[in-house]
């Protein structure tokens, strides 16, 4: 495998991991590497004061394992509050960047956006939402949004995140188990011309009192409790921030298990940290850099685009908006985006239609890509709508809070590959027989600054560590993803071991599909994997069932499939083929062997899937 890419030597020497080598005495990454996992207490030490972290009591020791590796104690006696971290820049520096549909380019500066933070930590405790106290958001990415998750933690309050992609359902089942006494929301999304419920969707999950942010012109009538986000905002620009613990809980994420009901994780004043220094060192974000990601606050990379960008200093560009056409493409020109975040679903879409040629993407120093399996040609095609500027390959997960595996700006770039484990974290790839291997399941080597420590809804030590192996005597974390690791050291993602998968760069459990379509008549049981396309790339859904009645056809078979997904569990995820089988393979102890099934449609090597019907395990 050939680079795509090679760092020159002034790229080089002006990234950010070059700065930290140089510092350090280092003149191999290899080293650097080393060292940071070796060293874990100086890497730390030392990252944290580059990004500036400012903290109200110091720490006594960066890391304390008397606990043991499994519950890890990150900077020991400090106190803090991240979002103090988050406004170091000038007061006239651009913060935030944002456009709706159809208009022009907005600018936000830093003060500006500190003023309106203040403004709703005010307005929070005016409601009396105390310290300790869940609210929920339930939104797109706005200027609005980024304001009220960072209020809520400089207040002391909890976040819970829910995409606003989701069903009532999915709601529904959010809000039981995290209890917020508020939640924010639009009273619609307006999307390429259509206007899409929203506020509808969270009442309906029988939500608490909600604030409500106007995003149309169509008159909807609240219910008693709630309010418009217009009366809700206080005047009060001051607001100090709440001292906390650094293991003090700042948000609620969500990340699918395989037993239907997602995991709940939190994140806690250290976790922005991790990002953040996986946006220093590996995405090389700078000073006044812009950073632009499409996603979600329902989604790690949402709270994560907010810390990478604004501890380093740098600008949040949210276009509000599909990502999937020209006037994105012209947002991210105008904008003059540095570094732009992609799942490769979406480059998939920007190949087929052409829809961002022609324009000028000169700003962008490198691209960054996560979510899914990429496909190197369409990698290759996305450096090039840049001139020929490299991808950073980054893969991780909600209970690491950034990445694990992923590239680097001082390393050749070779599309749809990791050139390094990240700084500062380590991991071990592992056979069938628990034997180091150069293709198998990755177990993590803790402890690293950013894990979870907790659950809300599981029992974290069971999820991670329960019958886990141990290597050189060092206990492992269970994450669940498959790597390969290539002749050159470097790696390539291989999908996962357990059943959850990525569609559309969003995290769900096969059960969570099953449960769903095991309803439809004409299903009696059925099993929900991802398979990876033939020249690889983002996993497709496909479902394997056994029949219960046969009265319809395939197509109206496939229709009724996708409407209840679309349904009930969320719009954008999509069956790629219906197969029918006799009987599901099984363990001994009845448990579905997903993973034959997928070896099993891989071998039949379906360049472009449809739903069929005809497939017999032997």
């Amino acid at each position: 495998m050939k680079p795509v890419w090679t760092p020159t030597k002034k790229i080089i020497e002006q990234s950010n991991i070059y700065t930290m080598m140089q510092k350090h005495g280092f003149n191999n990454y290899i080293d650097f590497w080393k060292w940071s996992v070796q060293n874990k207490n100086d890497f730390w030490a030392e990252t944290i004061l580059q990004l500036g972290i400012k903290l109200k009591n110091p720490f006594s020791t960066v890391l304390d394992i008397s606990k043991g590796v499994e519950n890890p104690q990150w900077l020991k006696d400090a106190k803090l509050n991240i979002v103090d971290s988050c406004f170091q820049n000038k007061d006239s520096a651009i913060a935030l960047i944002y456009q709706e549909e159809d208009s022009q380019l907005q600018h936000v500066t830093q003060i500006k956006l500190e003023n309106l933070v203040n403004q709703i930590a005010n307005s929070l405790i005016d409601l009396n939402i105390e310290q300790g106290d869940t609210i929920a958001i339930d939104m797109p990415m706005t200027l609005e949004a980024v304001a009220i998750y960072l209020a809520a933690i400089k207040a002391g309050v909890l976040v819970a995140t829910i995409a606003d992609s989701f069903t009532s359902n999915e709601i529904a089942i959010r809000l039981k188990i995290t209890k917020p006494k508020l939640i924010f929301t639009q009273d619609v999304l307006p999307r390429a011309g259509k206007v899409l419920p929203l506020y509808k969707k969270v009442i309906d999950a029988d939500a608490p009192k909600a604030i409500v942010i106007k995003a149309s012109d169509q008159k909807i009538d609240l219910r008693s409790k709630d309010s418009y986000w217009t009366d809700f905002l206080s005047e009060n620009i001051s607001f100090k921030s709440v001292s906390q613990q650094p293991e003090d809980i700042i948000t609620i994420l969500f990340s699918s298990g395989t037993t239907g009901e997602p995991k709940a994780i939190p994140w806690t004043h250290t976790t922005p940290i991790k990002g953040a220094s996986d946006g220093y060192y590996h995405h090389n974000i700078q000073q006044n850099d812009v950073v632009c990601w499409p996603t979600n606050l329902g989604w790690m990379m949402g709270p994560w685009l907010i810390f990478a960008a604004l501890i380093n200093k740098a600008s949040i560009a949210l276009y509000y908006g599909a990502p999937l056409n020209k006037a994105f493409g012209e947002f991210v020109q105008n904008a003059k985006v540095t570094m732009l975040g992609v799942v490769p679903s979406i480059v998939k879409h920007w190949m087929k239609t052409q829809c961002n040629e022609n324009l000028d993407w000169n700003a962008i120093k490198c691209f960054s890509s996560t979510g899914e399996v990429s496909n190197p040609l369409e990698m290759e095609y996305l450096m090039q709508l840049a001139n020929n500027k490299p991808v950073i390959e980054y893969c991780g997960g909600t209970e690491i809070g950034g990445g694990y595996v992923t590239s680097t700006m001082v390393q050749p770039n070779i599309a749809s590959t990791f050139s390094t484990q990240a700084l500062g974290g380590e991991f071990i790839l592992l056979d069938d027989e628990a034997q180091p291997a150069d293709k198998g399941e990755l177990f993590l080597i803790p402890p690293i600054l950013g894990l979870s420590n907790s659950l809300l809804n599981r029992n974290h030590q069971e999820v991670y560590f329960k019958g886990t192996p141990t290597y050189k005597g060092q206990k492992l974390r269970r994450h669940g993803d498959q790597l390969q690791r290539l002749d050159n050291g470097y790696y390539k993602a291989q999908g996962r071991v357990d059943d959850a998968m990525n569609l559309g760069g969003i995290k769900v459990s096969s059960v969570q599909i099953e449960l769903l379509i095991n309803r439809l008549d004409f299903i009696k049981e059925s099993a929900a994997i991802a398979v990876s396309p033939k020249d690889g790339g983002p996993g497709l859904l496909v479902i394997y069932y056994v029949e219960n009645l046969d009265d319809i056809t395939i197509d109206e078979r496939l229709k009724a499939t996708n409407t209840i997904i679309k349904k009930e569990l969320n719009p954008l995820f999509k069956v790629s083929d219906l197969v029918k089988i006799e009987i599901l393979p099984r363990t001994a102890s009845g448990k579905v062997m997903r993973r034959k099934l997928r070896d099993l449609y891989e071998g039949n090597s379906i360049p472009n899937p449809s739903s069929r019907e005809g497939s017999k395990l032997n």
